[in-house]
């Protein structure tokens, strides 16, 4: 049995409707090249429609997927539901299993929180409902949240018109503003210290919720890994970090240190086994993985939602968090000895992607492909990808999967509709880039584990490598979690193991000198 267990999970969502409209990278993009003047020009008209295809906070909270990603409904209950989900839903809890979704306003007093150098401007008026916002909240009020007496509504607008500042909205109001942080590097500018400081403010949201639903002391985390796809830093080093430290400030980790991992989508999975490494070396006890959501990729396919007229899907940020511990006979252990990793050489084709992170890692410890009850890829809600052209990713991926145990003669070629249905995961997860990349299972995998309705699972990640134009590599990672077979190292068989180690060392040591002075 592995000696690291995944001791919580935890996930957050948050509607952000304004921030699409003025930060989203497309809308950004169309804004910048748009003819304004123009009615009939592309940009424009894409713009003057988002507004009509905005949903509102209660449709967000009730829109199934997004309840599933906060644990209220389980992947498969999904699948029962007539589509499209956004036509078919029900009155749900904004507050879940795992985590909750956040409405913006009470976003905007978490950004004000996360903001240690006063860069985050609220209005006055706006102060005034801010704190009564943050007391109505189950978490927020119990962390002490200055927001301060707020500005003049005047003086905030000065800034965001010279460019200075990023707007904070509400539909039509001016709520406050994120100011720049330098007067001319790019990295601290206002547009990305709105970004980060986003990616930070729901980075600690997802820590506040493990150690509310799980229990856990953040003060006993050892180390914190950061995950997200926001790159923090100045003009001598930019992607210097460090997003990890600044959520665990927040966050109640006073007696941990931690790092950054960037690896675009994939980065969560290799977060995730870099954690598993450290506890079970020792050389940590508890680690935290967490991460925080992209402003940027806030409708990101927004342009083909408003041509196909749908809502635009895209207008959540999203985060998660994962506890990683010493084995503690109870939780889901992460099996070190099943790890897939897409090496340099291993070529970027959907079948040697999938070999080398699914198959190879399964076969070198005698797995087989169909001993894998759940394969949890990339996650990304269809609803979103399929009007965009890139179909159901989810259930690709694990076709692919059926097709290579076809090819190994583990799986019979009429039984893979049956595979992919059994061993699939229905894809629930915002297109946030990181947030889907299989790590969204974990939560519900934990549950069923502990409830003995689960063996496996296999979370895979992937990235797109080339997206940083240094290298046009693909790159991925896996790991298997298996349930807990109550079975785990005591310090006493530890000392003990270490002792006889010793003694077998000492004793080779002196028949080796014997042997020496014997010569």
């Amino acid at each position: 049995m592995a000696n690291v267990s995944i001791k919580g999970t935890s996930y957050v969502l948050v509607h952000a409707p304004d921030l699409l409209i003025h930060n989203g990278s497309n809308q950004t993009g169309a804004r910048e090249v748009a003819d304004l003047s123009n009615k009939d020009d592309p940009n424009t008209a894409f713009l003057a429609a988002i507004p009509s295809k905005l949903r509102s906070y209660e449709d967000v909270v009730n829109y199934p997927p997004n309840q599933v990603y906060i644990g209220n409904m389980k992947p498969s209950d999904l699948e029962a539901l007539s589509e499209p989900w956004y036509e078919n839903q029900k009155k749900a809890n904004a507050l879940g299993v795992f985590g909750e979704i956040l409405g913006e306003k009470e976003f905007y007093c978490l950004m004000k929180h996360a903001d240690v150098f006063d860069l985050v401007m609220l209005s006055k008026n706006f102060v005034t409902e801010a704190k009564g916002l943050v007391e109505a909240h189950p978490i927020m009020k119990n962390q002490g949240i200055v927001l301060g007496d707020g500005f003049e509504e005047a003086e905030i607008k000065k800034l965001v018109d010279a460019h200075q500042a990023e707007g904070l909205y509400y539909g039509d109001v001016l709520l406050g503003c994120v100011k720049q942080a330098h007067a001319t590097d790019e990295n601290l500018s206002a547009h990305t210290m709105l970004e980060n400081l986003a990616t930070k403010a729901s980075g600690i949201l997802a820590a506040w919720h493990m150690a509310r639903q799980e229990g856990i002391d953040m003060a006993s985390i050892d180390y914190i890994i950061e995950c997200s796809e926001e790159a923090a830093g100045d003009v001598n080093q930019r992607g210097g970090g460090n997003i990890a430290k600044a959520v665990g400030e927040k966050s109640g980790c006073v007696n941990a240190t931690g790092s950054d991992i960037r690896g675009f989508c994939a980065a969560p999975v290799h977060s995730i086994v870099h954690a598993a490494a450290l506890v079970e070396s020792g050389i940590f006890d508890t680690v935290l993985v967490v991460s925080g959501g992209s402003v940027p990729k806030l409708g990101m396919n927004s342009k083909d939602h408003v041509k196909k007229d749908l809502p635009i899907l895209e207008d959540v940020i999203g985060g998660f968090a994962v506890v990683v511990g010493k084995n503690d006979g109870k939780n889901p252990v992460i099996n070190t000895s099943v790890i897939g990793k897409h090496n340099i050489s291993s070529g970027s084709s959907p079948q040697a992607v999938m070999s080398v992170l699914v198959y190879d890692p399964l076969n070198a410890n005698n797995i087989k492909l169909t001993d894998v009850e759940k394969y949890s890829p990339e996650l990304q809600n269809h609803e979103i990808t399929a009007p965009a052209g890139a179909g159901n990713v989810p259930e690709a991926n694990v076709k692919m999967i059926a097709a290579l145990a076809v090819m190994k003669g583990q799986l019979d070629k009429p039984s893979i509709n049956d595979f992919v249905k059994q061993r699939g995961v229905v894809g629930f997860a915002p297109t946030q880039g990181h947030i889907p990349s299989g790590v969204p299972f974990l939560g519900h995998a934990r549950l069923d584990m502990l409830e003995g309705k689960l063996k496996n699972t296999m979370i895979i990640g992937k990235g797109s490598l080339f997206l940083g134009r240094l290298t046009n590599l693909f790159d991925g990672m896996s790991f298997l979690v298996e349930a807990n077979d109550g079975t785990m190292q005591s310090a006493t068989s530890s000392a003990t193991d270490e002792a006889t180690m010793k003694k077998i060392v000492a004793d080779a040591m002196r028949s080796l000198a014997a042997s020496i002075l014997e010569k």
